[in-house]
């Protein structure tokens, strides 16, 4: 969805919108859309910059991040983002920057895609590490087998033939 900011006034334009999977590209193997991404907001704009608050909800499904299993997890993000003209925003690389500044952006032009606003907010929210349970034992990594499965059998007393020279040390 773009809105051209050249027909948005003083007051707040609210917007609500649906997104469906294949319209954003998370660019992860690891994580996939299982629906449609709901976004609902509100727009400001004032001389200085412009303003967007919203709420994007999805499901999600992502790899367990030790065996691989597909755990689903609802994202529910909340965000506030402000974006600037290119003149609004300091070029020394010397600034000091406050935690504010990390919420603003820079816009080009007079049009804004807030479909691309969803898509950077759910990459920001995406989570680091997600377990399939808290004690996932992962993959073994001579054979691949899932152990928590069960024990795979491979011999685990190889040594790596990098370090087998320190044991001659002994």
């Amino acid at each position: 969805m773009k809105v051209d900011l050249l027909s948005v006034t003083d007051e707040p334009v609210p917007f609500k919108f649906r997104l469906q999977p294949d319209e954003i590209d998370l660019d992860s193997e690891a994580v996939r859309i299982r629906g449609a991404i709901d976004v609902v907001g509100e727009l400001g704009k004032n001389a200085a910059k412009t303003d967007i608050k919203g709420s994007i909800s999805a499901p999600l499904e992502i790899d367990c991040t030790r065996c691989l299993v597909s755990v689903e997890h609802d994202l529910n993000i909340t965000f506030h983002v402000d974006f600037v003209d290119r003149e609004m925003f300091p070029e020394s690389k010397e600034t000091h920057l406050e935690n504010s500044d990390l919420d603003t952006d820079v816009i080009e032009g007079n049009e804004l895609d807030l479909a691309a606003v969803a898509r950077e907010q759910i990459l920001l929210e995406l989570p680091v590490q997600v377990l399939c349970k808290e004690d996932c034992k992962g993959i073994c990594p001579t054979c691949g087998k899932d152990l928590n499965e069960g024990e795979c059998g491979c011999c685990g007393d190889e040594i790596d033939p990098r370090w087998a020279v320190l044991k001659d040390l002994k």
